[in-house]
């Protein structure tokens, strides 16, 4: 992942594409993969917030659905995806 002039690039998804494409199932993923990762690190300092525990587990749970959709619909972007974001498949 590399940063751009404030902006987080990740191979084709920037997180501040134009409207059209925030709806796609990707770039969904995407967006639930960063805020996973902020707020496991925020966890890791604050092992007490079972709040932010509670929204963590909301989120995996959202992303896990949208991966089993995108793998059910279409392989080779569900394949391309984890491998982008470095997720692993279950």
């Amino acid at each position: 992942m590399k940063k751009k002039g404030g902006r987080k690039i990740l191979g084709f998804m920037v997180k501040e594409e134009k409207e059209e494409n925030r709806g796609s199932v990707e770039f969904q993923v995407f967006s639930f993969t960063s805020k996973i990762r902020r707020l496991a690190s925020h966890l890791e300092l604050h092992k007490k917030d079972f709040s932010s525990e509670r929204g963590l587990r909301i989120l995996l749970g959202k992303r896990r659905r949208l991966l089993a959709y995108l793998a059910k619909k279409n392989r080779v972007r569900y394949k391309k995806l984890i491998s982008q974001l470095n997720i692993r498949e279950q």
